[in-house]
């Protein structure tokens, strides 16, 4: 039976990666193999010899020796477990994305791109990039790639020169979305599943991060596609359609900057945090609705939605219900492989198999070289199952260096490939950017910045 779950989320898995070959949304084969995964288990449950507790992270004592009904209960318990800790994350995610919804509602964003005055190319690679790493800190590398393209997209006219630009927009919001506890989902993963806190999260990879995004950056400045002036006249100063743009701006980026505070003080899941934070804003939001919306465009079907839309409504009938449902099915379907003891067997043979690397500074007792071909494998499959994997394979403890180095290379490896991250595929999707572009032009860069800041951070886990 266990050979037949593996085979289920292999094949789950293919379908996943290949979804624009198939033409299928990733969510699809996500709910159907988690469902079958757990059927099977379901129904073969007298078949397995280990069963895994999530929650002390050890195998159930005697476990052959307990009766079908014992296992069936222990069986709906492991679920209850994964469905509540898998809760968790969705309605954390839910919050951040209602709250950047309420943002762009009222045009938040535009007052970005008034800070951007300049034509010369190479200043306004570095003005983008900067951007990149600081915004996907806060709203998640996702949001902040589609917040810049689409400003991009009203600076550079020339797609052949844009182009450029979001290869570069990628690798830095992955890298800025690494160091943060907000900023990617697998690191919100790790953070919610309690193994990084906020302050040793900044304090291991705030600088191998920077370091990831700087030195690309550095490079691309120098290359023929970032010398001279932009051609349109860019960076023109508009006026935002509503006057409380710059006001929600600040107030829903604070907002969630607010949320790793409130779990620091309180000690309470972030979730928790998230809906307070979301209350605030949507209490501003529907004030501020009540207000006559000073709108430079006479667009009337802009004056109707803001007319006959509440702001909160309005933003969750905005926000990526099938990333959510994705994110449900591959969670649950890699905790079935973990119930059964799939996963913490493959570690096992991991850390025996693979050769330690740099074993002096090492404490987890898990080769660097495991978690380096996480962050090379990130870029050809999704890291979220890669990191909901890991949480089910290895055991260190809270703030072990081993954690945050996933957190890295998951997060920032997924940059070497367009496919390999949800920045890459959504800027392939705003900017039809070919594969085999990206992997000629933009891959050794991001190959450089891994590697890079894979280095530094051999460096800062010396100095906890």
């Amino acid at each position: 039976m266990e050979t037949i779950i593996i085979l289920v989320f292999v094949l789950g898995y293919l379908g996943i990666t290949l979804e624009h070959t198939l033409k299928i949304d990733k969510l699809i084969p996500a709910l159907v193999m988690m469902a079958i995964s757990w059927a099977l288990i379901s129904l073969g449950i007298d078949t397995f010899p280990i069963w895994f507790d999530s929650a002390k992270h050890a195998l159930v004592d005697n476990f052959p020796a307990l009766g079908h009904d014992e296992r069936m209960h222990l069986m709906e318990e492991t679920l209850l477990h994964h469905l509540g800790k898998t809760a968790e994350i969705l309605v954390f995610l839910l919050g951040a994305m209602t709250i950047v919804e309420i943002i762009d509602y009222f045009d938040g964003f535009s007052t970005i791109k008034n800070f951007i005055r300049t034509k010369k190319k190479s200043k306004i690679l570095w003005i983008f990039t900067i951007l990149a790493f600081c915004l996907s800190a806060i709203i998640d590398n996702l949001t902040a790639t589609i917040v810049l393209i689409s400003i991009l997209q009203k600076i550079v006219s020339n797609r052949d020169v844009r182009i450029w630009y979001a290869g570069l927009i990628i690798i830095a919001a992955n890298a800025g979305g690494a160091f943060s506890p907000i900023g990617d989902v697998t690191t919100t993963m790790l953070w919610i599943g309690k193994k990084v806190s906020t302050d040793h999260l900044f304090g291991y990879l705030l600088l191998p991060s920077l370091v990831c995004m700087v030195l690309p950056t550095f490079i691309a400045s120098f290359m023929p596609a970032f010398k001279g002036n932009l051609e349109e006249d860019g960076g023109v100063v508009t006026k935002p359609k509503s006057r409380f743009s710059g006001t929600m701006l600040y107030l829903g980026l604070g907002a969630i900057i607010f949320v790793p505070i409130f779990k620091m003080v309180t000690h309470l899941p972030p979730y928790v945090g998230m809906m307070l934070s979301l209350g605030i804003v949507a209490v501003f939001a529907e004030y501020f609705s009540f207000s006559k919306f000073s709108l430079t465009s006479t667009d009337s079907e802009i004056s109707d939605a803001h007319a006959e839309h509440s702001p909160v409504h309005y933003s969750l009938s905005k926000i990526e219900l099938p990333s959510i449902l994705f994110f449900l099915g591959i969670l649950m379907a890699v905790a079935a492989l973990e119930s059964i003891g799939t996963l913490f067997g493959f570690a096992s043979s991991l850390k025996e198999s693979v050769p330690m690397l740099g074993t002096e500074l090492h404490h987890s007792g898990v080769s660097d070289l495991v978690v380096i071909l996480l962050g090379l494998g990130s870029a050809v499959i999704d890291n979220v199952p890669l990191v909901a994997a890991s949480l089910g394979m290895f055991s260190e403890p809270m703030d072990n260096e081993l954690w945050h180095f996933i957190a890295f290379s998951a997060g920032t490896g997924g940059s070497m490939l367009i496919i390999g991250s949800a920045a890459g595929v959504v800027a392939m999707g705003m900017e039809k950017i070919d594969f085999f572009w990206y992997f000629k032009k933009i891959s050794w860069l991001a190959l450089i910045g891994f590697l890079a800041g894979t280095a530094v951070f051999f460096y800062t886990r010396t100095l906890f």
